[in-house]
C-alpha cells in the first residue's frame, strides 16, 4: 500500500470506531445532578489551587510590605 493510501485507511478507521453509535440508556435525575455536583466540584477545587498558588502569597507579600513601611 501506497503512504497515502494507508493514511487515508488509517483515517477512515479512527472515524468507523469513533462514531457515535445508538445508547439505549437511561440517566435519571440522580445520576445527572450527580454529574453536575461533580463538575462544580471539579471547578471549585481548579479555583482554590489557583487562589492558594497566587493569591496568598502576593497577599503575604503585601503585608510584608505593609509591616516594613511602618518600621
Amino acid at each position: 500500500m501506497k503512504s497515502s493510501q494507508c493514511h487515508i485507511v488509517r483515517v477512515l478507521l479512527a472515524l468507523v470506531v469513533l462514531a457515535p453509535l445508538t445508547a439505549n440508556a437511561y440517566i435519571g435525575p440522580g445520576m445527572g445532578a450527580g454529574v453536575v455536583a461533580t463538575v462544580l466540584g471539579i471547578l471549585a477545587g481548579f479555583l482554590m489551587l489557583i487562589v492558594g498558588i497566587v493569591w496568598y502569597p502576593i497577599k503575604k507579600l503585601y503585608k510584608w510590605i505593609r509591616r516594613s513601611d511602618k518600621e
